[in-house]
């Protein structure tokens, strides 16, 4: 097989490569060169946001494309429309945001969607996300694109710094801060997992929307914190704590502790999706404890400093405010 990917040097566009290069397929990565991309493959430059950026594409077949962006739809818009009757099929990596707010419990890919258009600019996420799915659509078709709507990822080369925050923390042992329940289920996807499955899928002609992420229930917030302490090493001892006290002290969920999110509709939205679509269609979900020890790996090979993206807000509480926490809810 011939993959195009477009970027391919971070996180899903290189999880996505490597498990390419795994199978022995001929990979072509077109990126912006802030990255070195992975041995082995073909680099084309360019910058899909400049006037003539897409140079580099205008010759070569592939026999599917695979497409991450996360901003301005146009961008998709005018490669879909650049690669459409050179590629086979067109696999954007979209998101479950694109569901309009609320969803029902339990939402599905039937669901309502955000209001979205692929010739959009400067529009928030969920609108992004849905306008690239826009833009594929209108320059292959239906037969020919899978969205891949995926939830919350986590695994290496992460570059958004939840889990990477909760290894770094742990390994520096003392009290932490943990968010209870321990029972709470949680739903997400390892990179690698959702590299796989889109792989396959591309290639067994799979088309339409697929939301991506385990099943619900998966993990625990319990489990995953507990896989962390043991993949460092470190001495850490889990305070947990209830909900109430950690909104009544201040520390926002998601953000300051990156991952959970108590009970309610947020939280029913990201860690309580109907995902049974993709498991019928191959998807596998590896143990929590694999995901977290290779993430630790990773880190460690890089010194513990994870990459961060730009355009994303750094995660977690520094040191100073979790004492204060700690302090103040007598832990």
């Amino acid at each position: 097989m011939k993959l195009l990917m477009l970027g391919g040097t971070e996180f899903a566009g290189r999880a996505v490569v490597t498990a390419a290069l795994a199978r022995g397929w001929e990979v072509t990565v077109f990126h912006r060169g802030r990255h070195e991309p992975p041995a082995g493959v073909e680099s084309l430059l360019g910058d899909r946001t400049a006037p003539d950026g897409l140079a580099a594409l205008t010759e070569g077949r592939w026999d599917m494309v695979v497409d991450t962006w996360s901003s301005d739809p146009t961008a998709v818009r005018d490669a879909a429309r650049l690669l459409a009757d050179r590629v086979g099929r067109y696999v954007y990596v979209s998101s479950r945001s694109v569901y309009a707010w609320p969803p029902a419990a339990g939402p599905a890919e039937d669901g309502p969607l955000v209001e979205a258009s692929p010739d959009a600019t400067e529009v928030p996420y969920a609108e992004a996300k849905r306008g690239g799915e826009l833009a594929a659509l209108a320059a292959l078709g239906e037969e020919r694109v899978l969205l891949g709507r995926a939830g919350l990822i986590i695994g290496p080369w992460e570059n958004v710094g939840r889990l990477p925050w909760w290894l770094n923390r742990i390994a520096r042992g003392g009290p932490v801060l943990a968010p209870g329940p321990r029972d709470l289920p949680l739903q997400y996807i390892d990179v690698r997992d959702m590299a796989e499955w889109l792989l396959d899928a591309a290639e067994a002609g799979l088309s339409g929307p697929y939301d991506l992420v385990s099943p619900p229930g998966h993990t625990t917030m319990g489990e995953l914190l507990d896989a962390c302490v043991r993949a460092t090493g470190s001495d850490a001892e889990l305070r947990w704590t209830d909900p109430e006290a950690i909104l009544g002290a201040g520390i926002e969920p998601w953000t300051g502790l990156p991952i959970w999110i108590p009970r309610g509709e947020l939280y029913d939205a990201i860690h309580g999706g109907d995902v049974s679509r993709a498991l019928a269609a191959g998807l596998r979900c590896r143990p929590v404890a694999e995901t977290v020890e290779d993430t630790w790996a990773w880190l460690r090979g890089l010194g513990g400093a994870a990459p961060q993206r730009a355009d994303r807000p750094r995660l977690g509480l520094t040191p100073e405010q979790e004492a204060k926490a700690l302090g103040a809810l007598g832990l």
